[in-house]
């Protein structure tokens, strides 16, 4: 069996920012149903509703741990059901949660070399003292069963492969600050229990075909839906960057993922990581309908799949 729970299913920032004062974040301040609440993406998956791996540390973390009864402690005076931490990058909102996770607890965490290499280099991550979390790598296009706490299979396998991003922010080079890459700055990831197949791509600046036939006919997809449209925070005054700039392309238009996915057979497609300024995050909006006619569905915190 897996199951997978959507810990956290908004962008960077949240749903509210916390300095946003846009019609939708007040709709959601004003407890507007059609504007639910939604901390920042990161998803918990399990074989056995037991032990779970939680893919992106968001800064929102621990919120979502006590929001979620499954990531609790079940035994001793202190404990937890988390066998492991995986990252699909080494953005802000990826790793800032892995600081919640410093009292002395074991697991495992799983990163690209790269993105261990981040980690290792900024001081503050010493902090996980290595003789408690297991700092594992994650090879690109190898299969990685994944083990619990104490070597034990845990049911699970994920593969990790590259998607067209860039480096995060704190990165980037003046001289070339919007570069997209295939090199693994941003990658995806497939996880399955030898019966059922799930792809967490969180970000992704444009589908290659390569990518589309790798997802073609899994069980679920979680998707990059930050953005409606490119120019959507240089249209609402909120950014001079248009969504290519940031890594991410848009789920409408001609180059937009709604048209990418309209041949790829999918049983479940879903958004997730969706920007506060996207007006998929409004139920009554006419391009969340249009989203749902297009058969995608759209992330929202706590919201659970199972597969027996």
């Amino acid at each position: 069996m897996m199951e997978i729970i959507v810990l956290g299913s908004a962008a960077g920032g949240g749903f509210p920012q916390w300095n946003c004062n846009s019609l939708a974040s007040q709709r959601v301040r004003n407890h507007d149903p059609f504007a639910k609440y939604r901390t920042q993406a990161s998803i918990a998956v399990s074989a056995d509703h037991e032990h779970w791996f939680i893919i992106n540390a968001s800064p929102d973390l621990r919120s979502q741990i006590l929001a979620t009864q499954e990531l609790t402690p079940k035994e001793g005076k202190r404990s937890t059901p988390i066998a492991g931490v995986i990252l699909t990058g080494g953005e802000v909102d990826v790793v800032a949660g892995l600081l919640t996770l410093r009292e002395r607890e074991h697991f495992n965490l799983l990163a690209t070399s790269e993105v261990l290499h981040i980690l290792q280099s900024n001081p503050i991550f010493s902090a996980l003292d290595p003789n408690f979390v297991n700092r594992q790598t994650l090879r690109l296009e190898h299969p990685q069963e994944l083990n619990l706490k104490n070597g034990a299979p845990s049911g699970l396998t994920i593969t990790a492969f590259a998607v067209p991003g860039k480096v995060p922010l704190y990165l980037e080079k003046e001289e070339d600050p919007a570069a997209i890459t295939e090199n693994g700055d941003t990658i995806g990831l497939k996880i399955t229990d030898g019966k059922k197949t799930v792809f967490y791509i969180p970000g992704c600046a444009f589908i290659p075909l390569s990518l589309a036939q790798r997802l073609y006919g899994a069980d679920a997809v979680f998707f990059d839906g930050t953005l409606w449209r490119d120019d959507e925070m240089i249209k609402a005054g909120l950014s001079e960057k248009t969504g290519q700039r940031m890594g991410h392309m848009s789920i409408h238009g001609d180059q937009g993922t709604l048209k990418a996915f309209e041949h790829i057979k999918i049983n479940q497609k879903i958004f997730i990581h969706v920007n506060n300024s996207n007006p998929i995050l409004l139920e009554d909006s006419p391009e969340y309908r249009l989203t749902q006619q297009a058969g995608w569905d759209v992330a929202f915190d706590g919201m659970r799949i199972i597969y027996e």
